[in-house]
């Protein structure tokens, strides 16, 4: 299972995360001041640490510090936790070594997408060399960037919400199949509602109008009647940019209302 340390001298804050961590199968500690975290970070062999940077007898710079000075858990993933979204904060974040920075107020969903990005790069959600294997990252036109939640699509560089991220990861991953709408809830929110169809929904409709260029007949993500999406990696496109044989299914798709 994977091990993942919350410090935070917010109590507030600590148990929504130790609660919603817990619901989406990972095991947390927890630590409220800057001492206690590094204490537990170089006690236990951690997956992931996130870090308050402004926490009681330690600031959370310096437990980054010290845990990337410590050649036990050098290479733990750190994700910092701040009100403060200056520039200067976040390169004095990363410069403690910080893997990833999030600013206050935000998302669980948010936070999610960073951990699995996270989790991507170091392997901890797929251990073995031939599962790394599987994971695809670009295939066709598409080219995902995990780090900057961007993607590339026929050589135009496109910034994503996490959302919108994480839905064409999963079908990146199905690239040419149809993936139930189930499946997609599954693997982006972790859960699958039927309530929750309807904004599935609404973020692809979001992100057809990044990436498709006719958003209206979309030829890279493709809507599968009474199943969910799939994804088309290398679209036959005419001059303008427009999609062929794509088209025809599209218009079928908006006709029977998705």
């Amino acid at each position: 299972m994977v091990q993942i340390l919350v410090a935070d001298d917010d109590p507030e804050i600590v148990d929504l995360l130790n609660l919603d961590l817990e619901l989406m199968g990972y095991q947390t500690d927890v630590a409220t001041d800057g001492a206690a975290a590094l204490k537990k970070a170089e006690s236990k062999r951690y997956d992931l640490v996130i870090l308050d940077v402004m926490m009681p007898k330690m600031d959370g710079f310096e437990v980054c510090r010290k845990i990337r000075s410590n050649r036990a858990c050098t290479n733990t993933p750190i994700i910092l936790l701040t009100a403060k979204g200056t520039m200067e904060d976040k390169i004095r974040g990363f410069n403690a070594g910080a893997d990833d920075y999030l600013v206050k107020p935000f998302e669980f969903q948010e936070l999610m997408v960073r951990m699995r990005a996270l989790f991507r790069r170091t392997g901890v959600l797929n251990q073995s060399k031939t599962q790394q294997q599987r994971e695809l990252l670009h295939s066709g036109h598409i080219q995902l960037h995990p780090t900057s939640l961007e993607c590339t699509v026929a050589d135009k560089r496109i910034k994503l919400t996490p959302t919108e991220f994480e839905i064409l990861y999963c079908l990146l991953q199905h690239v040419g199949n149809a993936v139930q709408l189930s499946t997609l809830l599954q693997e982006v929110w972790g859960y699958d509602a039927d309530e929750d169809v309807r904004m599935l929904r609404v973020h692809v409709g979001g992100l057809r109008q990044k990436i498709e260029p006719d958003p209206k007949k979309p030829s890279y993500i493709e809507t599968v009647t009474n199943v969910g999406y799939r994804l088309n990696d290398t679209p036959e496109l005419t001059a303008d940019g427009s999609a062929l044989a794509a088209a025809e299914r599209s218009e079928e798709a908006v006709a029977s209302g998705s």
